[in-house]
């Protein structure tokens, strides 16, 4: 007897959600849950990866090799793609060039000097038009009657060096976003390579560059090539200029620039969407993904992960205060969110 319409699409359609759900199940776990008081109030979903010295898995959370965009953690790797192309960029300025910065004014100086060392002004500038994302520098921009401006736009270091790597190759500054400009395909290679894996896709990231989707074990695998690579390569010149001015990178109290003080030699990026690499210089990585995009869980999983790579949590300050973030309460602590694994 054949069913009716109506309950054989019903069917399918009850199938093809289990289907889904499975698939979500498959793809992410929790890893952090927010508790206040005794309360287990909220939890975030995600992806992690944690791998040895020799790229073996130590911790494996959901599926790795999935390609997502890495947003602002594909930094880096954009970075020593400049390097090749002949930027001529170091210290200070080669991590603002890193950076997803606060929008302080020492951040703010370096665009200028960057884009005043190819012989532009920040009129050059293509990203878009935004606030200062540190909170002391918003209210201090505000304050001053400031308005959004590709300047103080935190992505404005990649795109002064972009601009700067143009010059040094006679290609042209007006369209260097464009994903076949010589640039970015240059950019893209350079991911590819280091992450093992071709691109799966190539979006428009919230900064209007070229943004190249891979997983999170190639992204580990970048990070665990750029921290161990030897003294006078152009990967160890991105990783010392990070480390050595983790400030350039974020800014005043940013967890990304408080985890890389407290860890010499490693190279960290926190990125849009609750995504987080990290290597350390025995070529250990972790790469991680908040399935809800949620920033609040992202520095206390990566400290989770980094403690079942062996790492001291416990015995150095920063991480120990990393290792959790405080659920306030009429302004008060009354809860922590912590990680589940």
């Amino acid at each position: 007897m054949t069913a009716p319409t109506g309950i054989t699409a019903g069917g399918n359609n009850c199938r093809q959600s289990a289907r889904r759900e499975e698939v979500d199940v498959a793809m992410h776990s929790v890893v952090a849950e927010v508790r206040r008081g005794d309360f287990l109030e909220s939890v975030h979903h995600g992806t992690v990866l944690a791998t040895g010295p020799d790229g073996s898995e130590k911790v494996r959370i959901g599926d790795v090799d999935a390609p997502m965009y890495p947003r602002s953690s594909n930094k880096p790797l954009q970075a020593l793609g400049m390097l090749r192309a002949g930027l001529d960029l170091d210290g200070p300025l080669l991590a603002l060039a890193c950076a997803s910065h606060s929008g302080e004014d020492f951040h703010l100086e370096g665009v200028r000097a960057i884009l005043a060392s190819a012989g532009l002004s920040t009129d050059a500038l293509r990203c878009t038009a935004d606030l200062p994302i540190g909170e002391g520098a918003l209210r201090d921009h505000l304050r001053k009657g400031g308005e959004p401006s590709p300047l103080t736009m935190n992505c404005s270091g990649k795109h002064a060096a972009m601009l700067a790597t143009c010059v040094a190759n006679s290609w042209d500054t007006a369209t260097y976003l464009d994903p076949l400009h010589p640039l970015q395909v240059r950019l893209r290679e350079t991911v590819e390579e280091l992450a093992g894996e071709k691109v799966a896709a190539t979006g428009v990231d919230g900064c209007g560059a070229p943004l190249f989707a891979i997983g999170l074990r190639g992204l580990a695998r970048s990070f665990g090539r750029l921290a161990s690579a030897p003294e006078g390569t152009l990967e160890h010149r991105v990783v010392r200029a990070m480390n050595t001015h983790p400030e350039y990178v974020g800014g005043t109290g940013r967890d990304v620039t408080r985890l890389m003080r407290a860890l010499p030699g490693a190279v960290a990026k926190d990125g849009a969407e609750g995504v987080y690499a990290l290597g350390l210089p025995d070529g250990s990585a972790v790469s991680l993904k908040i399935a809800d995009g949620s920033q609040r869980s992202r520095p206390v999983v990566m400290i989770a992960a980094l403690r079942r790579l062996g790492v001291d949590v416990d015995g150095d300050a920063t991480l120990a205060e990393l290792a959790t973030v405080p659920v306030l309460g009429h302004g008060e602590r009354v809860g922590s969110i912590r990680a589940t694994f």
